[in-house]
């Protein structure tokens, strides 16, 4: 075995006890915090939500340095590519060039004007979910197409509601796939709600009259009830969403009380013809918009906000337990043109 004193002194150094080496320092001078090997922090929501709407390029939007007619036509185009609709994207053109056409802007500025353009167009939506006093409990339909993440938003949103001392039942109306039912157990499960399911292939509007009553049972303040994915022009199917909602109006007139339509954002404008005839079907309430972390269209909010006016309650951006949060415009709007939080 070696004696200290063999021992080269870099190497030495290293062994030394902790108080004995010399601290690192960052470039100012100051303690490192991070130490050797230690995995660096994990993406909060901002971060993984302008991630996603990076994709949508409006970060790299000015090529030239006077916003001449040339540089608000580029932008008009960039705005409808990232799926913003023609008469919003001429809105906010528009007002980015009011009292600045043809003046010197810098790409920093014309991201901050932007920014607040898209944020204004975007506040009217911004409405958190509430839960009105008085409806015992509050019944929520959600519904959606295939594939848009319902089953998954329900279970977050149960845990979210559960948390803030909520007591909610959980109604499996997703009857066409057995899979569907599994899933919303575990969210059951992990929520700690009550949780109503039928076999694979039971009818729906059945099963979502039976959680109304066993939601009333069991003091709970919210039913939640999933839905079979089904596409907006497949008129049987639409038909069997409006008969749920027929259904439980015979224990509860009033319900349901929120109907909250799940639209996935990497469907682009095919997101305004779901809008269109769910809302034919259901009285839809709000939205909430999906998969923001993968798409190059999440400017298509934008163009729903324009069209249709309805609540964006929550925004998702991944597969995690806290990965639904509620919508924000303007930190969405910064996220949308490529600004730091």
């Amino acid at each position: 075995m070696f004696h200290p004193r063999e021992i080269p002194s870099a190497l030495r150094q290293l062994c030394a006890p902790h108080h004995h080496r010399p601290q690192r320092r960052n470039s100012c001078g100051r303690p490192a915090v991070r130490t050797f090997g230690e995995a660096p922090p994990p993406p909060t929501f901002f971060d993984r939500l302008k991630s996603g709407l990076s994709k949508t390029g409006l970060g790299e939007i000015l090529t030239k340095k006077k916003l001449d007619a040339e540089a608000v036509a580029e932008l008009e185009e960039a705005l409808i590519r990232a799926d913003m609709g023609a008469i919003q994207s001429a809105k906010i053109a528009a007002a980015v060039a009011k009292n600045r056409y043809d003046a010197e802007i810098s790409g920093a500025e014309l991201k901050s004007v932007l920014a607040g353009e898209i944020a204004a167009l975007l506040a009217p939506i911004q409405q958190p979910f509430r839960i009105e006093d008085g409806k015992k409990p509050f019944v929520i339909l959600v519904a959606g197409v295939n594939g848009t993440g319902k089953t998954t938003t329900i279970g977050k949103l149960a845990k979210r509601l559960a948390e803030e001392g909520a007591k909610v039942t959980l109604a499996a109306g997703d009857t066409f796939r057995a899979a569907a039912i599994e899933q919303l157990r575990v969210w059951a499960t992990r929520a700690r709600a009550e949780f109503v399911a039928t076999k694979a292939g039971g009818d729906a509007a059945g099963l979502a009259f039976e959680a109304l009553e066993k939601a009333r049972a069991n003091g709970s303040d919210i039913l939640l009830i999933d839905t079979a994915g089904r596409l907006q022009n497949k008129a049987g199917l639409m038909a069997e969403l409006e008969k749920i909602a027929r259904v439980i109006k015979k224990l509860d007139p009033g319900a349901p009380h929120a109907v909250l339509l799940v639209l996935d954002a990497t469907t682009g404008q095919n997101a305004i013809s779901q809008v269109e005839a769910f809302s034919a079907s259901v009285p839809v309430t709000g939205l909430v918009m999906t998969k923001l972390d993968g798409t190059a269209k999440g400017g298509i909010l934008v163009a729903l906000a324009g069209r249709f006016g309805l609540p964006v309650h929550y925004i998702g951006v991944g597969e995690g337990e806290d990965d639904l949060q509620p919508f924000v415009a303007a930190d969405f709007a910064r996220a949308l043109v490529g600004i730091e939080a």
